[in-house]
């Protein structure tokens, strides 16, 4: 079993000030969840719309925690020698042909040379699973990997080991900490939920956007904040292909700044929709339904 590790936050307040100095700014329900799945030592599945900050919570979490960040993206296709390990095939090959180059060495002997550590190819959750200082393992968009993967993520979040045929089991001399996203494009197995917490994520309140939008853009004016976030909020609320993310809002935010505009009007909103509508159809209806033409 990995090592039990001591509680990384000491409380529910002590979540969010740590995270909110690595510029992660929480409310109560994320603060208790996160310290809850520190306490339990369960991974922590993160699910919402994309845009919503679930990435940007497994990098705060490392560095409020002084962690080192693996990350395994996951996307249709993904599979084990990718996420897992590989046999670094080529350096294999060359060292059979050196051997038969040198006289011939018996197959056994070379058979137990070339699947060492010296040929093996280490992906993000064994390199997490092998590390001994801390962890975060961020396996994000989980729901982009085919259903295949999710069996094997329940091996390695079950005891947080992984079975290599040729080396044998090697399990977690210190357990990572789990963070894993989901977009909700579909749904993940019970199985896998049940190994996690779970925390749903939303766009944030006006108001809590308002508070990321000047605590990460600290030059823009307060009431040039308030009108982009007011400006932002009436896009997501059409149908757009991509609504605005977050980190597009600060996009935006700092863009405001670079050009030194002191208000979002028509005219500036039509020269620097771009920054947070990247698809034309979307700048076509928000330009209709904002009234810019």
């Amino acid at each position: 079993m990995p090592r039990s590790q001591s509680p990384q936050f000491s409380s529910v307040a002590d979540v969010g000030k740590r995270l909110s100095t690595a510029g992660y700014l929480t409310d109560p329900q994320i603060a208790t969840t996160v310290f809850l799945a520190d306490r339990l030592g369960k991974p922590l599945l993160v699910e919402g719309p994309a845009g919503t900050g679930k990435t940007e919570l497994a990098k705060a979490l490392a560095a409020a925690t002084g962690s080192e960040l693996i990350r395994l993206q996951c996307y249709e296709g993904l599979d084990e020698a990718r996420a897992l390990y590989e046999w670094n095939y080529k350096k294999q090959l060359l060292r059979i042909q050196a051997a038969q180059g040198d006289g011939g060495a018996d197959w056994d002997t070379v058979h137990d040379d070339i699947f060492g550590e010296e040929f093996l190819l280490s992906r993000p959750l064994l390199t997490a699973i092998r590390r001994t200082e801390p962890t975060v393992l961020l396996i994000d968009e989980t729901d982009k990997a085919d259903v295949e993967v999710e069996g094997l993520l329940l091996e390695v979040l079950s005891d947080f080991q992984v079975t290599i045929p040729e080396l044998g089991t090697i399990r977690a001399i210190r357990r990572p900490t789990v963070v894993l996203t989901s977009n909700a494009t579909r749904e993940l197995s019970e199985a896998l939920k049940r190994r996690c917490l779970y925390l749903a994520l939303d766009y944030p309140s006006a108001e809590r956007e308002r508070e990321i939008v000047l605590s990460r853009v600290p030059d823009l004016a307060p009431g040039l904040a308030e009108q982009l976030v007011r400006t932002v909020r009436a896009l997501r609320a059409l149908e757009l292909k991509k609504s605005p993310s977050i980190s597009e809002t600060l996009d935006w935010a700092q863009t405001l700044l670079e050009l030194g505009l002191d208000t979002l009007d028509e005219a500036a909103v039509r020269s620097t929709l771009g920054v947070v509508l990247k698809h034309a159809s979307d700048q076509e209806r928000a330009a209709a339904e904002l009234r810019l033409n």
